[in-house]
């Protein structure tokens, strides 16, 4: 799928457009990030999403590798964003949170939208792009026995293959139940340097996982096996945020049941539960949230840049 993709996006003219830096990183066979922009466009308030962008960017390329920062501008599929794109992305009041569901009506229709996790990979995959980074993947919500409501990001990952360094799935999310569905999809998930799963404001969700690495080159050497015996799915690499810079877990428990809590009384659920979570974790904790945010998104970052100058070798 990869190198099917990579030829496609090149050559054959359609709603994907790439940047000059990106096709020529992905011509060479150098090493190339992919970047969601939900996190500019609904993770982030306002001037901390661009400024994060841009350290995301700096980051990625001071490893050696080229930023692809994709999202949706008047109905183009664009894959590596201009710092004037990420401000559009930024601050523009008609962009709307796209998962793969979404990019049809979307392109077709012209309009402009920021890629989850679901939409970002897909895309990446299709263009030739193996390593994605992004803050936290999307699961099973809490009540989903009666509400069946899981993001499109696990069944995506389940028939996409791709690298997705993270720090686990959002806590505010029922992580047991996402754990159990990545490995009922045959999704592989691995500990960075820990064996235990990381639980996005927390370095440690309290929950194992099978498999740890120590260095982006055993990531590396996971990607060439799964190319060599066909598989399919995602490879998911949590990689944890220092104990040292961890939202205080007392906190972090009251804050998510108060606002889990406020969400039920205002009737808010689907894919508006995620954004309203976050923005209430930022104002509950006078943006110490947002604080370890922003440095779990720029150090998942470096870490996939090491990893896909490991793969590029």
């Amino acid at each position: 799928m990869g190198s099917r993709g990579h030829r496609y996006c090149l050559t054959v003219k359609s709603a994907f457009v790439l940047a000059p830096e990106v096709a020529e990183a992905l011509s060479a066979g150098a090493p190339v990030v992919a970047l969601e922009s939900t996190i500019i466009s609904h993770g982030l308030p306002h001037p901390e999403n661009i400024r994060v962008a841009t350290l995301v960017h700096e980051t990625v390329r001071s490893r050696g590798a080229v930023p692809a920062t994709i999202a949706i501008l008047d109905g183009r599929i664009r894959i590596g964003l201009t710092d004037d794109q990420i401000t559009e992305i930024g601050t523009r009041d008609d962009v709307i949170k796209a998962s793969v569901r979404d990019l049809l009506p979307l392109v077709g229709r012209g309009g402009s939208g920021s890629t989850t996790v679901a939409s970002t990979s897909l895309i990446a995959a299709e263009c030739g792009i193996t390593v994605f980074a992004t803050g936290g993947l999307g699961g099973v919500h809490r009540q989903a026995r009666d509400s069946w409501d899981e993001s499109a990001d696990l069944t995506t990952l389940s028939s996409t293959p791709i690298t997705v360094v993270c720090s686990g799935v959002k806590s505010i999310l029922d992580v047991s139940a996402t754990l159990e569905r990545l490995e009922t999809l045959n999704v592989t998930v691995v500990g960075y340097q820990t064996s235990r799963f990381p639980g996005f404001y927390l370095s440690d969700s309290g929950h194992d996982v099978t498999w740890t690495v120590q260095d982006p080159g055993e990531v590396a050497a996971m990607m060439r096996v799964r190319a060599e015996i066909g598989v399919t799915s995602a490879l998911v690499v949590g990689n944890p945020i220092p104990v040292t810079a961890q939202l205080d877990p007392d906190l972090h428990d009251a804050v998510l049941a108060d606002g889990l809590a406020r969400a039920h009384d205002r009737g808010i659920s689907g894919k508006d539960v995620t954004p309203f979570l976050l923005d209430h974790f930022h104002r509950a904790t006078h943006g110490a949230s947002l604080t370890v945010n922003s440095e779990l998104i720029v150090d998942n970052a470096d870490l996939a840049a090491r990893i896909a100058v490991a793969a590029s070798r």
